[in-house]
């Protein structure tokens, strides 16, 4: 009950931040907007601060007596260990499975402008950070909302902090922690979704317990490292598909303003739904805009903003213009998007549809009804119905009880959804068969085709592995956003009981559906970014004033050494 209730919210709460108005919904204009506005307001940054960028990360400016807890590297090391994750790899995957191809477009789109985002947030955010009681740096939008735009704007700072908390529970936290059990399931011999949950949650315990400086250490090894193995592996995969790299750039573009019906996810077809795709996972992978990569970096030891705000802007470039696109590429190249294999769904992630008109062999998905009322099982095989997973129907289909063996018996499923056998007790199963495939599965699946030539059927391990290190790395950079939002509003007191809660929330993430999951998450953003977005269009004008400053003191430094020299 309180899950079917949690159900309506969530839709509700999506159709009204990514829905409304139809035509072209409101968050998605604020977030593009925003993007432009800041872009061309503060002269492409991008472009004319990228250079810099990779020497302050190169660490040529660090000073060990700056105030703050970790280097410049470390603070874009974590800040993109909670980026370069689960959408790296299933977001992608999620995106074209529903959007088509075209969708991989509108994700560079949010990058390119999610950089002048980041850098324009990060900047804010070292430039009104405070320092706690125990000394550690403390910034982020509900500082420099409070601080760069008075006391009176106090309750957004507020809003912020709570919907950031909130968020920390989806987007970093169950999300990684379902996609790792799914991932797990799926490619390591069926594990229990409860094991890897409870493996998860020791391991992220155990490291956020130690602080950001454990978090810093640990995510400035690991982020590298997970990032260079699956860069390799997709790299290798497109070198070896060459040859259709072409035709798969020409469907990702073509697609973006041209999307075709019925391939692929039922979503595709629509521009709009292309769109709203793309955005959405976009946001979801390099989280410009949506103000959680600033609590990260303003913990950099540096006294300059600026500095650290051009050092930020290469998060979306690496995330989102590198990362996503080796996963998109892979998957479009090898043509699994459109294809179905065999797989299992959990409960959640399938359903139970009136069959169509007997005459009609292709239909929408989304037109057929619910079906409610009692239907036979015979050695797992359904009679008179229509079962369906991910939006698509499947082929070969077989209903599993928990044992994973085929179901036997009468079924009953009533208006809400449930599924009750005879007795009844809630009939608990899971349906397998050959079906369009989402998330991590698509994209393994995408990794054991396209490397099969090197490594025969072991390829997709490389996602399992990738899967574990981006997820866990995401989980554990998110709880000291997390941290510090519980530190804004209650104190530093309450901050441990917050990461009991959140690796506990880990543990939960494992066992709920792939998209119950995925839906909160984005609702969570959704929300989050709202009072983060209308504080950098008003801050913009400061911005601006510490960006030409900064500018004009590294311009007259090469100045004085060229005279000395």
């Amino acid at each position: 009950m309180i899950l079917d209730l949690l159900r309506s919210f969530v839709d509700a709460g999506n159709k009204l931040v990514w829905n409304t108005p139809p035509a072209f919904p409101w968050f998605v204009a604020l977030l593009l907007g925003t993007g432009i506005v800041i872009t061309f307001w503060m002269g492409l940054p991008q472009l004319r601060y990228f250079v810099h960028a990779l020497k302050v990360a190169a660490g040529r400016y660090d000073d060990p007596d700056d105030d703050g807890d970790i280097n410049h590297f470390q603070a874009l090391s974590t800040a993109l260990s909670a980026t370069v994750g689960i959408g790296n790899i299933a977001g992608v995957a999620i995106a074209i499975h529903w959007g088509g191809p075209g969708a991989l477009f509108w994700m560079w789109v949010t990058a390119v402008f999610g950089m002048a985002l980041k850098y324009a947030e990060c900047t804010l955010s070292m430039h009104y950070r405070v320092f706690d009681d125990e000394g550690n740096a403390a910034g982020g939008p509900m500082y420099y909302i409070q601080r760069g735009l008075g006391r009176r704007f106090k309750p957004m700072a507020i809003a912020f902090a709570v919907l950031a908390i909130i968020c920390s529970f989806g987007t970093g936290n169950m999300n990684q922690a379902n996609t790792i059990a799914e991932s797990a399931f799926n490619d390591l011999g069926h594990i229990p979704y409860w094991v890897s949950g409870l493996v998860t949650a020791t391991i992220v315990g155990a490291v956020i317990l130690g602080g950001i400086k454990r978090i810093g250490a640990v995510t400035s090894r690991l982020t590298p490292a997970m990032g260079l193995i699956y860069g390799i592996a997709g790299t290798v995969i497109l070198l070896l598909n060459y040859q259709r790299l072409p035709s798969a750039l020409s469907a990702i573009v073509v697609g973006a303003f041209d999307p075709q019906a019925g391939v692929g996810g039922t979503g595709a077809g629509l521009l709009l739904t292309t769109m709203v795709w793309g955005i959405k996972r976009g946001l979801f992978s390099n989280e410009a805009g949506q103000g959680s990569a600033p609590i990260a970096h303003a913990a950099a030891r540096t006294d300059e903003p600026v500095r650290e705000g051009v050092v930020a802007m290469l998060g979306p470039f690496i995330d989102t213009l590198v990362i996503c696109s080796i996963t998109g590429l892979v998957i479009v190249t090898t043509g699994v998007w459109a294809q179905k294999g065999p797989a299992i769904a959990k409960e959640g992630d399938w359903a139970i549809l009136q069959p169509p008109a007997q005459h009609e062999s292709v239909f929408p998905v989304a037109r057929l009804q619910p079906f409610v009322g009692e239907f036979e099982v015979r050695g797992g095989r359904a009679a008179q119905v229509l079962l369906v997973a991910y939006d698509g129907p499947v082929e070969d289909a077989l209903l599993l009880d928990a044992r994973l063996e085929p179901y036997d018996g009468t079924l009953n499923r009533s208006a809400d959804g449930s599924l009750f056998r005879p007795d009844g007790s809630v009939a608990d199963l899971r349906l397998q068969g050959k079906m369009l495939r989402t998330g991590s599965a698509l994209t393994a699946w995408a990794f054991k085709r396209g490397l099969s030539p090197i490594l025969g059927g072991w390829g997709y391990l490389v996602v399992t592995v990738s899967v574990f290190l981006f997820g866990l790395s995401t989980a554990i950079s998110w709880s000291y956003y997390g941290d510090r939002c519980v530190q804004y509003l209650l104190g530093t007191r309450f901050v441990l009981p917050y990461r009991v809660l959140y690796v506990f929330f880990v543990f939960l993430g494992a066992q709920l559906s792939l998209r119950m999951v995925w839906d909160y998450g984005d609702l969570a953003l959704g929300c989050m970014a709202v009072p983060n977005l209308l504080a950098v269009l008003l801050l913009a004008p400061r911005i601006r004033q510490m960006t030409t400053e900064y500018f004009s003191r590294q311009g007259d430094r090469r100045k004085s050494r060229s005279d000395a020299g």
